[in-house]
């Protein structure tokens, strides 16, 4: 992806077709089922992970997007060459490091393999349990190895990133956005925003990369238009969008997109359902080999 040359906090340097056709892992052989598979299943791993470190969602998003990020084309870093679980930690090491919520080396590997350690159980139940807090911990060894790997890592996303870490996130234009539109003049309005935000939020787990492909200013009206239809919230009858700067093709593939989500996720949880979705480099070649395998039985 091109740096920003007029480094716009409301723009970002989206991927290519290129990019987009092939990635390192493709071409190492990774089937992009099970890439999307990896990809959904570590951006979730970094969410959980987040709150349970009390991360602002900013810090949270910008992480999963710079992992997706490393991900994407022919030049980026493949799954078989970096365990997928050391790229969602270096990453948002990498995004809080020069925040106001920077995170020591020892919390976010301690938290990240708890995590891991729950077979990806790491649903709502357990983060409205508040703060992370466990006994379980890493011992002298693995955490010097570990540390050196995250740091190895993190090093690994800032070359391939040309050093472009800039995020623009579509958090605060959405309300921005909204205030214009006078969606907070009703009883909606609130109920209207937190969808919003739940869209946002969801988007960042999809399989066609949205916050790769289309700027926050989409990202933003696409989940207003789609929240106001399920609330039932009332916005203009003429085509407000485009005072956003959104072309109503992009809207409706945006607005689609985010609706296939819910369906997305459904047949993710069926899929690994009694299996536990491969992050490390050897899960990776497993998989890929049991795959192999079921295929020449059938």
């Amino acid at each position: 992806m091109a740096p920003i040359r007029d480094h716009s906090h409301l723009v970002n340097s989206l991927a290519t077709s290129t990019h987009l056709e092939t990635s390192a892992s493709q071409l190492d052989s990774v089937p992009r089922h099970l890439e999307d598979s990896i990809r959904y299943e570590t951006s979730r791993l970094s969410q959980a992970a987040g709150i349970l470190l009390s991360l602002p969602q900013e810090i949270i998003a910008q992480s999963i997007i710079v992992m997706q990020r490393f991900w994407v084309g022919p030049e980026g870093g493949s799954m078989l060459e970096y365990d997928p679980q050391d790229v969602a930690s270096a990453a948002m090491y990498l995004c809080a490091k020069p925040s106001g919520f920077s995170l020591s080396p020892r919390s976010i590997l301690t938290t990240f393999e708890c995590l891991r350690s729950l077979n990806c159980k790491y649903d709502e139940s357990l983060i409205e349990k508040g703060p992370f807090e466990t006994e379980w911990r890493l011992s002298d060894g693995e955490y010097e190895t570990r540390r050196e790997q995250l740091y190895k890592v993190e090093a690994q996303i800032l070359r391939t990133l040309g050093f472009q870490t800039h995020v623009a996130l579509p958090y605060t234009l959405s309300m921005n956005y909204l205030q214009t539109l006078e969606a907070f003049h009703d009883d909606k309005g609130p109920v209207l925003a937190r969808r919003v935000f739940a869209h946002l939020n969801s988007a960042l787990l999809s399989p066609q990369l949205l916050y790769l492909t289309h700027q926050p200013c989409a990202l933003a009206t696409a989940s207003i238009y789609l929240a106001a239809r399920e609330v039932g919230a009332l916005l203009p009858e003429a085509e407000w969008w485009e005072v956003f700067d959104v072309e109503r093709e992009e809207l409706g593939f945006l607005v689609v997109a985010l609706r296939s989500m819910e369906a997305f996720a459904v047949q993710e949880k069926r899929q690994w359902e009694s299996r536990v979705v491969p992050l490390t480099i050897h899960d990776v070649r497993g998989e890929i080999e049991r795959e192999r395998m079921l295929e020449a039985d059938e």
